[in-house]
């Protein structure tokens, strides 16, 4: 029988977010992230989205190792839940494993996980697996591509990534070993389609820091600076443009402080001497010799950002006389709350710049001409798009096959497709269990697809309770019907709507009470569907009905 090689995407396919692909070979298993994604609007009470993992549980004996590319939330934020369930030792480097500690710390998982960090350029056996880590740019530092080695043939799993020649460490994508692999044969390749819709390059990181400097050059007011805290380099500019025209720089909002604490411990950002002060002593300088830099670049509630512009920080007070640097783009489904933030500076008077044409913010990802050029140094006989929504997939499929690769070799699969790798095929067989786990408070998929459409029914249409106090003796109704609403209509202006449904859940309990061999469920039901047929016909309104029975 032909040996086979299976990939078994369980997130990040047909969604942005919660990346996570299993390798599968001689029976081992190697898992490639584990990310989460945030919850939509109509996701009530969510705090964050992770994959479905039952798989790999059922399959826990075969797994040997957790491999990581980078540090962002979409491809490491779901690791302690899955820790919790499923412990296996975690690769990855050195700036995302000071990350991923943070998170094991929160969970109080230090001491049970095996964390072991391996350079851009080694490799690591795992079983029948040797996984090499190759270097590339991204806009989160240390961020690595994988070459799996089998027996069968090499893999190569680019993870995020984008080319960028003058990457603010110095250290370009190791385009070099990608065109190596190619010379030495390629069996398939999964890449990053999230940039695959725009033509051309994505810009050098480093253009970002020219507009640092155009902003800061002879600006008299105080300076906020607002990012996402992975992007290490991003920070670094902004602390150099302050350096170079003579302002402190404090730092404010918890996920950008701890991502300070590991970054400069571990060396991946360097801070001009004298340059850093603490956010209650900058307060104190003149406003031309302040800049802050803070979280909430998305518009989060809890950010610092958020908290200054609607007066709730502690330590900063916003206003007239302040400018506000917005360097980041909505992430898709944000934009609203990114707008609410905007919309409350201007308010106050504040300096807000945030147009994408001043080169505020460059993509991490790849655009069309860079993905091409790892497809033409690759040449992989197989082609996976990964990491997009069906759009994007497709139009990544499109790109291969215009450089010449065959149809019948590329494979669109979804989360939880098992693709099935011959040396002279590729096909789509079976699926596994894969899906949405929402994380609530401390509980981990204890809220399922029921619990949400009662939320959103609830969030919708209100409910109304109806209380029925039934003698135990008879089982006769002993006085009228109780209602109660919550979010439904405001009980006061309505007293006639609530006779009537008093009437309705009256004469449905007492249809019922006449017959003989009832029971509570015949009870509720009846009451249930009269009072629901009753309201949607003269309200047009479909709110939870919840009927309780009290026998005195």
């Amino acid at each position: 029988m032909a040996e086979k090689l299976k990939i078994i995407p369980l997130g990040g396919l047909n969604e942005i977010g919660k990346n996570m692909t299993a390798y599968e070979y001689g029976g081992e298993i190697i898992v490639v992230d584990c990310g989460m994604a945030f919850p939509g609007d109509d996701m009530y009470g969510i705090d964050l989205i992770i994959p479905d993992v039952s798989y790999l549980i059922k399959n826990r004996a075969r797994i040997r190792g957790l491999f990581i590319t980078h540090g962002h939330e979409d491809h490491v934020g779901a690791i302690p839940y899955v820790l919790k369930q499923l412990n296996m030792p975690i690769y990855c480097t050195r700036f995302t494993a000071g990350l991923i500690k943070l998170k094991l710390e929160e969970h109080g998982l230090v001491k049970s996980t095996k964390l072991i960090t391996v350079e851009p350029g080694k490799s690591v056996r795992a079983g029948k697996f040797t996984v090499e880590f190759i270097h590339v740019n991204h806009s989160i530092a240390d961020s690595v591509a994988f070459a799996i080695h089998t027996h069968m043939g090499t893999i190569v799993h680019t993870g995020d990534f984008k080319i960028d020649s003058t990457p603010i460490d110095g250290e370009v994508i190791d385009l070099a070993r990608f065109g190596e692999l190619g010379k030495e044969g390629v069996l398939a390749l999964l890449a990053d389609s999230t940039n695959v819709e725009r033509p051309g390059f994505t810009p050098s990181e480093k253009t970002v820091g020219a507009t640092f400097k155009r902003q800061f050059q002879g600006c008299e007011d105080r300076i906020i600076v607002t990012t996402f805290a992975s992007n290490v380099h991003r920070i670094q500019q902004v602390l150099d443009a302050a350096a170079a025209f003579g302002r402190k720089v404090a730092v404010t909002g918890r996920s950008m402080e701890n991502i300070m604490k590991v970054s400069t411990e571990l060396g991946y950002m360097k801070v001009p001497k004298n340059t850093l002060v603490d956010i209650n002593r900058i307060k104190g300088l003149p406003k031309n010799k302040q800049v802050i830099v803070t979280t909430g670049s998305q518009g989060e509630e809890m950010s610092a950002l958020y908290r200054m512009a609607f007066s709730q920080h502690k330590q900063v007070e916003i206003g007239a006389g302040d400018k506000v640097i917005i360097s980041a783009s909505a992430i898709p489904g944000n934009e609203v709350t990114v707008s609410r933030v905007i919309n409350e500076l201007f308010r106050k008077g504040v300096k807000v710049v945030y147009d994408r044409a001043d080169m505020l913010h460059v993509s991490g990802h790849a655009c069309q001409e860079e993905l091409k050029i790892i497809h033409a140094l690759t040449k992989p006989r197989f082609f996976i798009p990964l990491h997009g929504e069906q759009r994007m997939l497709q139009i990544h499929s499109q790109l291969a096959q215009d450089m010449g690769m065959d149809r019948n070799h590329i494979a669109i699969a979804d989360n939880g497709s098992v693709i099935e790798i011959t040396a002279k095929t590729i096909k789509l067989g079976g699926t596994v269990p894969s899906g949405e786990v929402y994380v609530d408070g401390s509980g981990v998929g204890d809220v399922g697809a029921v619990v949400m459409r009662d939320r959103k029914r609830l969030a919708e249409d209100g409910m109304v309770v109806v209380v029925l106090p039934i003698s135990a003796h008879d089982g006769n109704l002993l006085s009228e019907p109780e209602i109660i609403t919550r979010g439904f209509i405001y009980v006061k202006e309505s007293g006639d709507l609530m006779k009537e449904l008093q009437s309705v859940a009256r004469d449905a309990a007492e249809n019922v009470s006449r017959k003989r061999g009832r029971d509570d469920g015949e009870l509720k039901g009846s009451v249930k569907s009269a009072v629901s047929s009753y309201l949607f016909k003269t309200t047009k309104r479909n709110p939870m009905v919840i009927p309780v029975v009290t026998r005195l």
